[in-house]
């Protein structure tokens, strides 16, 4: 049998294959095989076989076959980003100025400042500038490696302009090749329309909102945190939310220790994410749902100048399977460098080069419950792959915030450079 595309001769294949049922915790974050001197073959943009080239069949390579030579290179799953917030108009680098002056995340979002800005000028973007902007956010991540993406929406915080941030991200998952998984933030923060009144908001969303977005958006989020909803409020809402057939996700733990992971836990909820100030009690209770990932998102505490680090080492320790994002967005990390929220989970949350990329992978794969098709190099699963500029896997939380992709493939096709 031809395969349509062959890669030959890496220098390391890294193929994230999975140990286990579920997400990669502990120990198996670091035990996932590497394959010296290989080949990837794939046929009509499904993984079909990998091995050493010494076990190469030779009828794989036929007058069609696209031959790639990885000449020695690094080569390993298309990358997975699990938390983003890609539709929104404007940006926020006036009030980058603010922060930079000794101002806090909170005093700016109480002001009025913050993602309520951002609010503001997404209500008043037409639906054609808010599509330009997230394909162009999309080309982006793309150079950076990133094969499957989720987009939530959040900035609209009102019926007609969340639904519209809903539906700009699936169609610009449609226009180009890097695959959207959209995620529904309407609970982000309490707009100005409902002051003082979150569970009326939340009742609002639940009721009015929700069910247009049954078959259109695949999680409901909500940001869990003083300043925006409570513990209880949230667990209402997402019960509501699960009732109607949503996984679930919550924004938790970023600035204070509430409880909002371990609830969300509990739940079932297929992420909770940032977990800065989770505890050591509430991430005994996360790792004991088998199947729910803490996302850590390494660029927000570096990008708001803030001490507090999520304990990756910790948590790891603790059997929590955990994945990591860049959290995209135009107030707590303008970045869509991957590889540099890689580098700072080293640096500053004790992670390994090894357990930093299952988190980028497979384990990403699962917070976004794509774990069937992607994040792993293995028979079945669609074929995003990249080849990388290194010779060793070692190298790439090394060179600080460089991007090492050379060649990227999404459902077998060759991407343009």
């Amino acid at each position: 049998m031809y395969c349509t595309l062959l890669i030959q001769n890496c220098g390391q294949l890294l193929t994230m294959g999975s140990v286990g049922p579920g997400p990669l915790r502990g120990a198996q974050l670091s035990n996932w095989e590497v394959l010296e001197d290989a080949f990837l073959a794939c046929q009509d943009g499904v993984i079909v076989s990998v091995g050493p080239m010494s076990e190469l069949p030779a009828g794989f390579i036929g007058p069609e076959t696209q031959v790639i030579d990885a000449a020695g290179r690094v080569v390993m799953p298309g990358l997975v980003e699990c938390h983003t917030h890609l539709v929104f108009a404007g940006n926020r680098a006036h009030e980058f100025q603010r922060k930079l002056r000794g101002e806090s995340y909170l005093d700016i979002l109480a002001s009025g400042g913050g993602i309520l800005s951002t609010v503001r000028a997404t209500r008043a973007a037409a639906e054609e500038e808010l599509l330009a902007n997230a394909l162009y956010h999309l080309e982006g991540f793309r150079r950076y490696g990133i094969t499957t993406l989720e987009a939530k929406s959040g900035y609209g915080l009102d019926r007609e302009t969340e639904l519209r941030l809903v539906r700009v991200a699936r169609e610009a998952g449609r226009q180009q090749t890097v695959r959207v998984v959209p995620t529904f933030l309407g609970a982000h923060v309490v707009p100005p329309e409902f002051k003082g009144r979150p569970a009326d908001y939340l009742n609002f969303l639940a009721e009015e909102v929700l069910p247009e977005l049954q078959g259109e958006a695949e999680f409901v989020d909500i940001f869990c945190e003083e300043g925006a909803f409570s513990v209880a409020d949230s667990r209402r809402y997402l019960e509501k939310a699960q009732a109607l057939g949503f996984g679930l996700k919550i924004h938790a733990e970023q600035l204070h220790d509430l409880g909002g992971s371990a609830m969300a836990a509990e739940l079932g909820a297929v992420s909770v994410d940032h977990c800065d100030y989770l505890s050591a009690a509430d991430a005994a209770r996360v790792a004991a749902q088998e199947l729910t990932v803490a996302v850590l998102l390494p660029l927000v505490p570096l990008f708001l100048r803030q001490q507090q680090y999520a304990p990756g080492r910790q948590l790891i320790e603790q059997g929590v399977p955990v994945a990591l994002s860049t959290d995209f967005n135009p107030g707590s990390c303008p970045s869509k460098n991957l590889w540099l929220a890689q580098s700072v989970a080293c640096l500053n949350m004790g992670f390994t080069p090894r357990e930093a990329l299952a988190a980028v992978t497979i384990n990403a794969a699962w917070a976004i419950n794509r774990q069937h098709d992607c994040g792993s190099l293995e028979p079945g699963k669609r074929a995003d792959v990249l080849v990388l500029d290194v010779r060793s896997y070692e190298e790439l939380p090394y060179w600080l915030g460089e991007n090492p992709v050379r060649q990227v493939i999404i459902g077998g096709q060759v991407q343009p450079a």
